[in-house]
């Protein structure tokens, strides 16, 4: 569940910084969208832990900083994957990544339900 949870807010973000960012952010069409949304939904998964383990020095030594570049990365490596998802460079690239990060933490932030009685 939590893996659609994300790939929806993955979408929702890219569609909403398609419209925001038409210079810096290239989307082809929904289609594109989503099955980019899955991918790095997927590529978060399975390859950021282990990107996140090797590089632990420099994310403790930048207080998380680079936790952001690795973000970057993923975004530019779904990018070179998928065709009619592009960034006109590197730093609209983090740019999505930052928005992406927010939109995460908002949506997906609260993992338990507390109820009142």
């Amino acid at each position: 569940m939590r893996f659609i949870m994300q790939a929806a807010i993955n979408m929702a973000v890219f569609l909403a910084c398609a419209l925001l960012f038409p210079n810096g952010f290239v989307l082809a069409n929904m289609m594109t969208a989503l099955v980019a949304a899955v991918l790095l939904a997927l590529l978060n998964r399975l390859i950021k832990p282990i990107l996140v383990f090797v590089s632990l020095p420099l994310v403790i030594i930048s207080l998380g900083f680079f936790l952001l570049i690795i973000n970057t990365a993923l975004l530019e490596l779904t990018a070179h994957i998928i065709h009619g998802f592009a960034f006109a460079s590197f730093g609209w690239a983090m740019l999505v990544a930052i928005l992406l990060t927010v939109a995460n933490f908002l949506f997906m932030g609260q993992t338990k339900i507390s109820v009142r009685r």
